[in-house]
Order: structure tokens, then sequence, then C-alpha cells
């Protein structure tokens, strides 16, 4: 859906670029940006939403049977939407555009939702169009013909249908929607149903290089709903978020702003020479990408990744199925698990002697973030560039 005034676009399915996310059949992520004084109209989803603003600043209303919630809305606020709320969104600022990101979960289909308007717009029909006459005018207690004129546009009303549904609003009607509206900028983690701030709370994870801000179901009622930990990355120019790996979820990033490379590696089974082998035999496998804004990743639960950033980047990464997960670094000094392994383990499973394993994994000073070598910059530009499904096809 687009006009002039922004659009909503819904990206390919996961499980359709690869086998290997499968688990991720019934996730979708939805990309809504609108220009200055717009409106996205009222309407419900079969599917629930976690919404984040990635840019700009948001009135997101929620309708339900007696009442409704405005809430103010900046960069780094996140909300859920349960499945079949009626909502609409508002940009009220005078020079910025809005840009959100969505996590949605259907609840009918596995692989879509439908987007239920209660406006008739040039493209659609007003679900209530559905309807029969006698449902209609008994559900309002109106002729048939008045509905249709007020409600749909038709007899005659025609020139007042919207072009889409997205649509510019006065600054008069923005003004009263913000009288309205809560402001949100000191909610936390705690809030049962209102909206929260990734980045008012302190990082997980930060030092020079970069830092990490991440809520996780247990400490949000909303998330812990969806069974989704979120978080918001800064990695300055330069820096390298060190080798970790996710020990249950699996972690869809996408790209706000600025450039990197990453690589992820898993394992890929080999093609066996001789016909009459049982055994399965697997190699490392080390895939590469170059990302930049607008860029989405997905990195499968167990899968060691390293990010190095060759611009100042931010990145949202919704993490699925996250409860108990765990995140492992494999280098630095601090939740480094390889540092673990006692002395004697490390003897027999690597080849160099003790005291020179146990030198190398323990050297690096720094944790999460560090600077990365000059081997690793000068090899930036190798990394591949490509849309979502490029980038799946060449991870499978």
């Amino acid at each position: 859906m687009s006009n002039q005034y922004g659009h909503l676009r819904v990206l390919q399915r996961f499980d359709q670029s690869s086998k290997q996310l499968q688990n991720l059949e019934n996730y979708r992520v939805v990309e809504f940006k609108s220009k200055l004084n717009t409106l996205l109209l009222p309407h419900h989803v079969d599917a629930d939403f976690l919404l984040v603003v990635l840019n700009g600043r948001a009135i997101l209303t929620l309708l339900n049977p007696d009442g409704r919630d405005s809430y103010i809305l900046e960069q780094g606020h996140a909300q859920k939407i349960p499945a079949g709320t009626t909502f609409f969104l508002v940009n009220p600022h005078d020079n910025e555009n809005l840009r959100i990101i969505k996590l949605a979960i259907p609840v009918n289909n596995p692989h879509r939702f439908q987007d239920f308007f209660l406006s008739s717009t040039e493209a659609q029909q007003s679900y209530l169009q559905g309807f029969s006459k006698n449902i209609l005018e008994a559900s309002f207690d109106s002729e048939f013909k008045e509905i249709n004129r007020v409600l749909f546009g038709e007899e005659g009303e025609q020139q007042q249908q919207q072009e889409g549904v997205i649509v510019e609003l006065k600054k008069e009607q923005i003004r009263e929607l913000m009288k309205h509206a809560k402001s949100s900028s000191k909610k936390t983690l705690s809030s049962q149903n209102e909206p929260f701030n990734l980045r008012n709370q302190k990082p997980v994870y930060s030092n020079r290089f970069g830092r990490l801000h991440e809520i996780t179901p247990e400490k949000n009622p909303q998330l812990k709903d969806l069974d989704v930990f979120l978080s918001s990355v800064d990695i300055k120019e330069g820096g390298l978020l060190m080798p970790n790996y996710n020990t249950k979820a699996i972690v869809i990033l996408v790209v706000n702003k600025g450039e990197a490379n990453i690589e992820v590696v898993g394992l890929r089974e080999q093609q066996q020479q001789q016909h009459h082998q049982q055994e399965e035999s697997w190699e490392v496998q080390r895939y590469r990408a170059e990302l930049s804004e607008n860029d989405v990743f997905v990195i499968p639960a167990a899968y060691p990744v390293a990010i190095n950033a060759t611009s100042n980047m931010n990145f949202i990464a919704f993490g699925i199925n996250a409860e108990n997960n765990q995140r492992n670094f494999l280098a630095g000094e601090k939740d480094n698990v390889i540092s673990e392994i006692p002395r004697e383990v490390l003897e027999v499973a690597f080849p160099g002697p003790g005291e020179k394993v146990v030198k190398v994994i323990k050297n690096q000073k720094e944790s999460y973030f560090v600077d990365a070598q000059p081997e690793q910059k000068e090899e930036q530009s190798k990394g591949r560039k490509g849309p979502l499904s490029s980038i799946l096809d060449t991870l499978y």
C-alpha cells in the first residue's frame, strides 16, 4: 500500500527464503513510512504487532469498546498492538518523516495477515461494505442510502473518498489530537500496556566502540506475551561487535542507519564421495554480507556472528523464541564462554600448549565491542551487498 504520503510494505516470508528458517513461518516484518502531518487511517489486523519507532515522532491511538489510549512515541519507543485492536497512527512532525518497523505474528494464517480498514478509499472498500443492506440499516438505525453517502462516499460523494490509507491532516486537527495524547518519554520497562523506550535505560553492554540496549521477556509483560526480546545496537565506525551467539533465539536484524559487514558461521552438509557412506559429514561455512540502511538479516539460533561497522551504525533486533535465551560471547574479558573451559580440557581440545591457549583466549581485555583490526578493515569491500532474498539465498 503506497501513495504520495507514504507506504506500508510487508517483507517477503522468511520460510520461503530458506529451509533453515521454517520456524519463522509465522513471523513477518512490516515497514511503515509517512510524510509530514499525515494519518494512517483507523484499521485492525488479524495479527499481533510489536511496533518500534526508528525515526521521527508518532501519535499512536489504540481503541477499545470503552475508550481509547493515545500515546506520543519518540525514536526508540516500542508498543505491542494486540491482534484485532483498532488503531491509527499520526505523524505530527513539521520537518521529519516517520519510519516504523513492525514485527507481525498472524493469528489466522501462519503465512499472511489482513488489514481491515474502516474507510472506503479509491483503492479498497470499507470492510463495513461487506454487510448486507438489512444488517447495515438495522445496526446504524439509518437508511441505506444515507449510510452509503456518509460512510462510503457513494451516491454522489465519490469526490470525498481518500486516494489511499495514508492521508494528509490539517494543523488544527493534529493540535487537537496532540492534546489527548500522553507523553511516553519516561516509560522504560514495567508498563503493562503502555509504550516503553529501549534507550531510556542503562545499556546492557557499553564502551567507547558501541553499546547495546536490550529488553527481554522477563523484564516486560508485552514482550513476554510475544516471547520476543528487543534490542537496539549502536556501533561506531571501525567498531566490532565481537563473535557471539544466542542459545535459543532466532534474531531478525533491521538496519536503521549506517553500514557494516556481517559474518555468520554455520555448518553445511558435505557431499559424500562414497555413496555407501551412511554417516553425516559437516563442514564449517562462513557467510558474509554487506549491510546498509533498510536491510534485513536473519541470524539462526546458535550460529556465531560478528558485525564490523564501516560507518556509524544503528540496528534494531527482534529475538524470536527469547524466553531463557542467553547470549554467549566467544572472545573478550567478560561473558566469554570459552574462557570458562578448564585448562585441562583446553589442553586436549586445541593443538597448542595449554598455557598458550589460555593466553590467546584471555588476551583481549576489552569486552563486547572492540576496535576492528586493520586487516579486517581492508577486507570490508569484499562483503556482498543485496536485498533480503539474495542474502538469505547465499546464507543457505
